[in-house]
């Protein structure tokens, strides 16, 4: 499903814990195993301006990852908006797309991906805050908890009740399904 045409912004974040807060002994291991700056979930974002997000957790931010998702979610003669990732240097054909560079200004007119840092932030103070702890196979599933409670921020509660309660019928998630590697 597309989200409709309309000012779209494109952005990427980066999930995880820092090194510098890591024990010593795990800090020795994440930097034989990831190298030195340690590992990080990549989740991209994109948010329809006064409408819906839609987030997923990407292998990598390469061109083409990135692309194909974009694609997928967007309709052609949309405005893409993003920031100056080397991701998104080579534009996108069928799209009208301007970049905000960060580290001149963060806004420039309606050139900006305020409302995806807005998620961002929100999303991290959530994980830091009340899970604390979060596994990145187990990401994508925070994440589509957030997007929902996000595209719901307008609903009242007795909506938001009845909206959950409709999408929980003949459902059932067992706990070995929810912990299995």
């Amino acid at each position: 499903m597309v989200i409709s045409t309309g000012e779209i912004e494109t952005d990427e974040s980066f999930i995880g814990g820092k090194m510098s807060n890591m024990s010593g002994n795990r800090k020795s291991r994440a930097r034989k195993r990831y190298g030195q700056k340690g590992r990080k979930t990549i989740v991209h974002g994109l948010l329809q301006r006064r409408g819906e997000i839609r987030a997923k957790v990407v292998p990598s931010v390469e061109r083409g990852s990135i692309e194909t998702i974009v694609r997928k979610n967007v309709e052609n003669g949309s405005t893409l908006y993003s920031d100056i990732g080397s991701e998104y240097f080579c534009g996108y054909y069928g799209y009208l797309h301007y970049m905000v560079n960060h580290a001149k200004h963060y806004v420039d007119g309606r050139i900006h991906t305020n409302g995806l840092e807005n998620f961002w932030s929100l999303l991290k103070r959530c994980l830091r805050g009340t899970y604390i702890a979060v596994e990145p196979q187990h990401l994508q599933r925070y994440l589509d908890e957030q997007c929902r409670r996000f595209n719901m921020r307008k609903a009242t509660d007795a909506e938001r009740f009845d909206y959950v309660m409709q999408d929980v019928v003949g459902r059932r998630l067992r706990f070995q399904e929810l912990t299995a590697k």
